[in-house]
């Protein structure tokens, strides 16, 4: 079962990358982002890919150029996830076969992120864009849009964000902060999958 959850691994270190990878599979969570602002991300991403083989889909976050997607797509990344909707590095993602996930606030940079290719929008934040803001923004979009709730959401809100159409959620301190181990990613992560599993229609 592929659930819509990516692992937002913001702080991650190369050393700690392919335990925490491994923990994050067993508990049932395959999208892994690695922010571009966490020390040495190429460096964490390029040994996750490695290591998961086909058993994840792993990127990196933050990401604001097309030189970074030049050389994500050089390390094997699959995934490019951004704080902002730029069309050039939209465009770049896809030229290189990687799944694009912009974040986006408004109609406009919605619309704008879909037209240039954008496999699912990340709404960001979350929380100051709310439930009722989301099912306004959501209701304009084309029926199939794949939709991500990140920033201020946790396990307590799954049911609420799937019941306003939500696709899936992009998560961060609920599942790892620098410092943590492997295990106690392990037991986040488990406690989210099983939120997400009791909270999916």
């Amino acid at each position: 079962m592929s659930r819509e959850i990516i692992a937002i691994l913001r702080g991650i270190k190369p050393d700690e990358a392919e335990p925490i990878l491994d923990a994050l599979i067993g508990a049932g969570i395959t999208k892994i982002e690695v922010p571009l602002n966490s020390p040495a991300p190429f460096d964490s991403i390029e040994r996750m890919v490695l290591r998961a083989g086909d058993r994840a889909t792993v990127g990196a976050g933050t990401v604001l150029d097309v030189a970074s997607v030049e050389r994500l797509a050089g390390i094997g990344a699959q995934m490019v996830v951004s704080p902002d909707a730029n069309p050039d590095v939209i465009k770049a993602t896809k030229a290189h076969g990687m799944s694009s996930y912009p974040g986006v606030f408004t109609p406009t940079e919605a619309f704008a992120a879909l037209r240039a290719g954008a496999d699912g929008l990340k709404f960001f934040p979350a929380f100051k864009l709310g439930l009722d803001g989301f099912q306004a923004l959501s209701a304009v979009l084309p029926t199939d849009t794949k939709s991500y709730a990140v920033g201020g959401v946790g396990a307590a809100d799954f049911a609420d964000w799937f019941n306003a159409g939500i696709t899936g959620f992009g998560l961060g301190s609920n599942i790892y902060k620098p410092g943590y181990s492997a295990d106690q990613v392990a037991e986040l992560a488990t406690r989210i999958v099983a939120a997400y599993d009791e909270a999916k229609p």
